[in-house]
């Protein structure tokens, strides 16, 4: 690897960090059921560890985004949960609210024709920036699973009014230095029509919530034909682009390992981030999260797996050389455009890996030395013992 190559990669890799979710390290499964694992999390602290010990072999996840739901108990004081989270290495991250869970939200959260399940989801919402103040978050992510299963149904315009004025009304709520991600997702579980369903609603509704909202591209959440990197560079053009949600799929939000199935796709998302930040001469402030839940493969090395993949797919992304891109757009130059994004994706970035771990003293396979590390199997042991003492049964709990 050239030297200037080298440094450029080295570079990138120390300006990127990735959150993790707690809720990737706890049983979780498809709507016909759950596939257990001994050593899954069973409570928050078990979360918080499984995070840390991710974030220690890896070095770029300091922060762990939590589910208010899950993670907190009623009443429990949030700076409980940050010192948690700082007694295994990490801290807080996003906090996402839960307007999915409850009966009240059948017929939606923000959505719902009933203004009294209106304010009690906006009360949920405000209540959660609270929590982010508590545990010094800066991001309230919200996903919602509002929509209409036939036509008919509902209002499509009725809902999207519902949508801007609670949204307005949770912007109200924020700090100056808090900022609230809007998320979309095209369908699941509303099947006819979702009310947050695709980037422009997502845009169109931060804006009108306030200057402190911005849009979540969450991977998964496209049909397969989308272009996502054209809808990143839309985003970032607008100032819009607030954060990710990453995973990897073959049909829709499946869940998989980053760069499992389209490596070559999430190369081009971060070509399109490093891009910008060569033209405006600084990069900008995004949230990038991982949001998966594994049923098959185990919880930490799926993250670790997925946490290396984003790390050699954003350093081999800094690689493009963008004079040299620019040159051959301006004279329309198809193929040797599109060589200069390929000769970056096919770069062994290996040696840059290795010498930026060696540097921050990481191990140089965070795979390889999570399983020597025995953390699994004493993880299982100690949670199978728990489950039975507590009388969880094998699955023990979703939260």
């Amino acid at each position: 690897m050239a030297p200037k190559l080298l440094r450029r990669a080295v570079e990138a890799l120390s300006t990127f960090k990735i959150e993790t979710p707690s809720w990737g390290f706890a049983d979780t499964g498809t709507r016909f059921g759950k596939f257990f694992q001994d050593a899954a999390a069973i409570d928050t602290n078990d979360k918080l560890a499984d995070a840390g010990q991710v974030h220690a072999l890896t070095g770029c996840c300091p922060t762990v985004a939590v589910h208010v739901l899950w993670d907190f108990q009623p009443g429990q004081d949030p700076k409980a949960v940050a010192k948690l989270a700082r007694k295994h290495g990490v801290k807080i991250g996003a906090i996402n609210p839960n307007l999915f869970q409850d009966q009240d939200y059948k017929w939606g959260s923000f959505g719902h024709n009933d203004p009294a399940v209106r304010a009690r989801a906006l009360k949920h919402c405000t209540d959660s920036v609270a929590l982010m103040s508590g545990t010094g978050s800066e991001y309230l992510s919200l996903w919602f699973a509002d929509g209409t299963n036939y036509p008919g149904q509902g209002s499509i315009r009725d809902r999207k009014k519902f949508f801007e004025d609670s949204l307005r009304a949770l912007h109200a709520k924020l700090g100056p230095k808090q900022t609230m991600l809007v998320e979309y997702k095209p369908f699941e579980p509303a099947f006819y029509a979702t009310d947050i369903a695709d980037w422009g609603m997502a845009f169109l509704l931060a804006k009108k919530a306030g200057p402190r909202a911005k849009v979540l591209v969450d991977t998964g959440h496209h049909y397969v034909a989308q272009n996502i990197e054209q809808i990143v560079a839309w985003l970032l053009d607008e100032d819009m682009l607030g954060g990710f949600h990453f995973n990897d799929r073959r049909y829709a939000d499946d869940d998989l390992t980053l760069g499992s199935i389209d490596p070559y796709q999430v190369f081009r998302i971060f070509h399109e981030i490093h891009a910008f930040a060569a033209d405006r001469g600084k990069a900008p402030k995004i949230a990038y999260m991982v949001d998966q839940c594994h049923n098959e493969k185990p919880k930490i090395e799926a993250m670790i797996q997925t946490v290396v993949m984003a790390q050699e797919l954003f350093a081999k992304a800094a690689l493009v050389d963008h004079e040299a891109l620019r040159r051959a757009q301006a004279k329309n130059n198809v193929v040797d455009a599109e060589l200069l994004l390929k000769q970056a994706f096919f770069t062994d970035v290996a040696p840059a890996l290795a010498a930026w771990r060696k540097a921050q003293k990481l191990p140089a396979d965070p795979l390889a030395e999570h399983r020597r590390s025995g953390y699994e199997k004493t993880a299982a042991a100690d949670r199978r013992a728990r489950r039975k003492a507590l009388g969880l049964g094998h699955g023990g709990s979703f939260a």
